[in-house]
């Protein structure tokens, strides 16, 4: 199928349609369940396990189980995966998931979510993309980056099994598919408890499938095709930047799987919020406001690059193929989430945990 597929489209245009598909599906579930890293990280903090925190944990769980589900097939092998196979800054890992965490809470919303609600008329959420999208390129190839390859050279991992983190115990992909059920119970817990509809619960799935078909298609592309492909799945720091630089210093586009998902993102997210009556348009109302989403943007963007991925790209994506450096991100960012709400939002006075979750539909 994919190789007659090559021979009609070639491998750069069929590679971008299944970034777009598969950004399409990401987009149009991630809008439908609300799901958002910031949402569960302030929830939790605060002592409230709820809906946010049910929807993150069933997206997250969903991409695990779903990932190694498949390398536990022999559908997929994710060993020359990028997360794994290349050389990882722990330094970049640990410095770079806190500043991401501190930024999302500033800009209410990780650089997928910004993109999900930019989908839904919310300008704030558009500008601080850019601004994202502006500093992540900055600290790639721009200004930023010897800052970032300063940070980065601080502690360095090799590639290979050093980078496994299931592999430093012993552990091998049965050990992987077992300890993502656990974080699938953890999350239909959640969600029974709060009482989330089965329409939430189901999106939030589908949420974290588009990471797993993300990783199939790369792999079934790069079995059937005689161009070297990329193994990949979701992520949104890299492609937002590279779109970003197409945009403005590019009279060609170069397709392929990164190039589709940003377009794939917004058109899901525009397509389930225009069926769901929820398009809005939304600014700033004030300036005090403004120029917290914009130090939050710029604190993502360079945090995503020393990290090596945002919230889905790291949190999710390189977590469910077990990458020391993504779980070590990931663990980042909820500890810069929790400290800044308890210092921004919260005044550094701990609130008392709420007699009762509040409501699905408040997501």
């Amino acid at each position: 199928m994919l190789t007659t597929l090559i021979d009609l489209m070639g491998e750069d245009r069929l590679s971008w349609l299944g970034g777009l598909l598969v950004g399409g599906l990401f987009g149009f579930f991630a809008q439908r369940s609300r799901f958002c890293l910031r949402a569960a990280a302030v929830e939790f903090s605060r002592g409230a396990g709820g809906p946010r925190l049910a929807v993150w944990l069933l997206t997250f769980a969903a991409a695990l189980v779903g990932t190694q589900g498949l390398v536990a097939l022999r559908w997929l092998d994710v060993s020359e995966a990028r997360q794994l196979a290349q050389q990882g800054s722990i330094s970049g890992a640990l410095l770079g998931g806190v500043m991401f965490g501190c930024g999302m809470i500033l800009a209410r919303g990780c650089a997928s979510r910004l993109l999900v609600l930019s989908a839904n008329g919310n300008l704030r959420a558009l500008l601080s993309g850019l601004v994202f999208a502006v500093t992540a390129q900055a600290s790639y190839r721009g200004l930023l980056s010897p800052a970032r390859e300063w940070v980065t050279n601080l502690w360095l991992v090799d590639g290979g099994p050093s980078r496994d983190i299931m592999a430093m115990f012993g552990a091998g992909t049965p050990e992987k598919l077992a300890f993502g059920c656990v974080w699938l119970i953890a999350g239909l817990s959640f969600a029974f408890r709060s009482r989330l509809p089965r329409r939430l619960i189901l999106a939030a799935l589908a949420t974290g499938a588009a990471v797993v078909a993300g990783w199939f298609f790369t792999y079934q592309l790069s079995q059937a095709s005689f161009a070297p492909v990329t193994l990949k799945s979701l992520t949104f720091s890299g492609p937002s930047a590279e779109l970003l630089m197409l945009v403005l210093n590019s009279s060609q586009l170069r397709l392929g799987f990164d190039l589709g998902i940003i377009p794939g993102v917004f058109l899901g997210s525009f397509a389930a919020a225009a069926h769901a009556g929820e398009l809005k348009l939304e600014g700033f109302s004030d300036g005090l406001g403004m120029r917290r989403y914009l130090l939050g943007a710029v604190l993502m963007g360079f945090g995503a690059m020393l990290a090596g991925g945002c919230a889905v790209g790291a949190g999710v994506t390189g977590a469910s193929v077990f990458a020391l450096t993504a779980w070590l991100v990931l663990g980042g960012m909820w500890l810069g989430a929790g400290l800044t709400d308890l210092i921004v939002d919260r005044g550094g006075i701990p609130q008392a945990r709420p007699a009762t979750s509040s409501p699905a539909p408040g997501i």
